[in-house]
């Protein structure tokens, strides 16, 4: 007889020299919990039960290859939600929740909302779950990304339009009107850092939703920046996240595009993970906000508060 204890041992040794104990036994858990059909809660109040997974030796070297477990489950979870995932399609973040909080305390009566790079459509629909009578939209360039968002939405009841757009380029032309906020997670890990990433996420994520050039970091922000002017209504927000080691060049992009109220915002880990911007009306005089953990258009950093690399 096969236990439910047996299984994650068996995990967790073979994952253990790839991701290290803790992280491998967390996969065990949810490898096990996904495929046996359990919670795990379950496997852990009762570990000596029996549980029986077809073709698991296939899925421990899957897995020990460095094969992402939410392709393997084909599913992630995103701001309480499971998401459908697959590959070619990257996958949702816990560090994206944050941004999609920022978002929506900051503008919880928006009407309109853009969500540029959508991939399976996590920040689209969380905000859409979160803001059921604003209208969202989501943009993406890849077929198969918008297929998945498209299924992500009918499965989570949350009603999105999709279109296919490129946000170097026509972004601007495929949306008519304009929008209370744009947010984006574009591609930003610049290709030198390659090979310092996780294979889990270097060998397996799409790589155009990934890498950007050495020679030009903030090519998509840059681009989205630049259409979003024209996109956003007046006094509307831009939102981003960012690379770690980006806030400053960020900060200073936006500026010379004309944006006011620049903030750079730190994760729960203290880094610097996401910016917003504000297009300013034309009769309002920008001034740079203070307070939480943001540093402003004026300098200066506050006081920051405490995952994986993208």
């Amino acid at each position: 007889m096969t236990t439910r204890h047996d299984i994650i041992r068996r995990i967790t040794e073979a994952l253990t020299p790839l991701y290290g104990h803790d992280e491998a036994r967390s996969i065990a858990l949810l490898t096990a919990a996904g495929l046996g059909g359990v919670s795990r809660t379950q496997l852990l109040a009762d570990p000596g039960a029996e549980l029986e997974l077809e073709g698991l030796d296939d899925v421990i070297a899957r897995l020990a290859a460095g094969r992402p477990v939410q392709y393997e489950l084909g599913e992630a979870e995103f701001c309480g939600m499971s998401f459908k995932v697959r590959e070619g399609v990257l996958i949702p973040r816990p560090e994206t929740e944050e941004l999609v909080e920022w978002v929506t305390s900051e503008h919880p009566t928006a009407r309109r909302l853009l969500d540029v790079g959508t991939g399976s459509g996590c920040i689209a629909i969380a905000l859409k779950r979160r803001l059921p009578r604003a209208e969202v939209a989501a943009a993406d360039i890849a077929d198969e990304a918008l297929a998945v968002a498209a299924e992500n939405s009918r499965r989570l009841e949350a009603p999105i339009e999709l279109r296919r757009a490129d946000a170097l380029d026509n972004l601007a032309e495929c949306f008519a009107g304009t929008f209370d906020v744009i947010v984006s997670n574009p591609p930003y890990v610049p290709r030198s850092d390659a090979a310092a990433m996780h294979p889990n996420v270097r060998d397996y994520e799409p790589p155009g939703a990934l890498f950007v050039p050495d020679d030009d970091p903030l090519l998509f922000y840059r681009a989205i920046a630049r259409q979003a002017r024209r996109m956003l209504a007046p006094d509307g927000g831009l939102y981003f996240e960012i690379y770690e080691r980006a806030g400053e060049t960020m900060r200073r992009m936006l500026l010379e595009e004309g944006y006011a109220e620049v903030r750079i915002r730190r994760d729960l880990f203290g880094r610097e993970r996401m910016a917003s911007a504000r297009l300013a009306a034309p009769q309002a005089e920008a001034a740079p906000e203070t307070g939480g953990d943001l540093r402003t258009a004026a300098g200066g950093t506050t006081n920051p508060t405490p995952n994986e690399q993208r």
